[in-house]
């Protein structure tokens, strides 16, 4: 039941994110088609709004995961930002040449550190830290 609880914790954590960063990518690119760029090269600008809202989207992710864990939260929210590095930079392997090279190693950075921020919110709330 214990590993249950963990799972259902990481895959909360993970699906919160990767819906929050599809929902907004989604209304960014119907409602500021020209902002956003050709696809492939995205414009300076929509980078750095990326980037803060993909550093939202996983600290929502490592909150959701730390509150769904009580038992033991660092860990399940240090897992998730593991998980989170490795498909990240899996996800900058695939997409080399068709983006500037900083922009992808910042969402492979940014995004783990969300997650652990976020879960360390939900620890400050808890009255750990």
């Amino acid at each position: 039941m214990v590993m249950l609880h963990a799972f259902l914790a990481l895959a909360a954590g993970f699906a919160i994110m990767a819906v929050l960063v599809i929902v907004v990518t989604a209304l960014l690119q119907r409602f500021t088609p020209d902002w956003v760029g050709e696809q492939g090269s995205p414009r300076s600008a929509y980078m750095f709004v990326n980037l803060g809202y993909s550093f939202l989207a996983a600290a929502v992710g490592g909150y959701v995961t730390a509150w769904i864990a009580a038992a033991n939260p660092l860990v399940h929210v240090l897992v998730l930002g593991i998980i989170i590095l490795a498909l990240s930079a899996l996800s900058a392997l695939q997409s080399r040449g068709k983006q500037p090279v900083g922009y992808a190693l910042a969402l492979v950075a940014i995004s783990p550190v969300g997650v652990l921020a976020g879960g360390l919110v939900r620890l400050r709330v808890l009255g750990i830290l």
